[in-house]
């Protein structure tokens, strides 16, 4: 009895584990990709992850905020397993620190700044060098994302400083913890004039655009998408694949972004 006994025992045994690492894998698979995104992604992001999830049955969830505050937390172990910047400083600051894969690393997707004001607004502003915004501000503020760290913060004090009134609006800043929040400010009354994306804008109807920055005045506007060191196996790299496809361009494009990396020769102006 003993000798047949053990024969099944072992086969039970080799069952059992076989069961459980087809498990595990199984519950592996239906993990979704965690993704980190500057805020001014939601609207597009959303759209895109939603069509990725619908073609493929894989989930993907984003986590949105300034990208200074995601960055910071993937440093303390957040395990974000794709990063979209809004500008390449944090990406460069998280590859700096080994906490992205290098390779991976490409510049997604570009944007402009506005200035855009609640959309009953009749302002007509040029925005030359030395432009005055007081007479639209009042006794108001300008919304903008904080501007020591947040990526559309800094475009802005990068553009005032270039047109010559940063000093004569410093101290006349509501200043955010993200693009999205400071466009709320606007969109509610709350601010007479804001600083966000075109993205931002085309995003929310009560916001009118009054002027575009002109792109000499701050950095390119570049988001750097990456894989992080949290992603260990190929469904981060699927969905970071698809978003330079020509279907995200579409997507992207519609929401008012540029498409910077295209995989599939799709139009990189969108």
């Amino acid at each position: 009895m003993k000798r047949t006994a053990c024969p099944r025992i072992a086969l039970m045994l080799i069952l059992a584990v076989a069961q459980l690492v087809v498990s595990m894998a199984s519950r592996a698979e239906d993990e979704p990709v965690l993704v980190f995104a500057a805020a001014s992604l939601k609207n597009a992001l959303d759209d895109v992850a939603g069509r990725y999830q619908s073609a493929t049955g894989r989930a993907v969830v984003v986590s949105y905020a300034a990208s200074s505050t995601l960055a910071k937390q993937i440093l303390a172990g957040a395990p974000a397993q794709i990063f979209i910047s809004a500008d390449q400083g944090w990406m460069d600051l998280l590859e700096k620190n080994d906490a992205i894969v290098p390779a991976t690393r490409q510049p997604l997707l570009g944007n402009e700044l506005v200035l855009v004001a609640p959309k009953d607004a009749v302002a007509d502003i040029s925005l030359q060098p030395g432009v005055d915004l007081m007479p639209q501000l009042g006794d108001g503020r300008l919304a903008v994302a904080e501007t020591s760290a947040v990526p559309a913060g800094k475009y802005a004090r990068a553009a005032l400083e270039h047109l010559g009134i940063w000093s004569t609006l410093e101290n006349r800043l509501a200043q955010a913890p993200d693009v999205r929040a400071a466009l709320a400010l606007v969109a509610r009354g709350e601010a007479p004039l804001g600083i966000v994306y075109a993205s931002d804008a085309a995003a929310e109807p009560d916001v009118r655009v009054l002027a575009t920055f002109s792109p000499d005045t701050h950095a390119p506007i570049v988001y750097p998408a990456a894989l992080t060191r949290e992603a260990k196996d190929e469904r981060a790299a699927a969905f970071l694949d698809y978003l330079s496809s020509r279907e995200a361009a579409a997507i992207f494009g519609r929401h008012g972004f540029k498409t910077l990396t295209c995989a599939n020769d799709c139009n990189k102006t969108n």
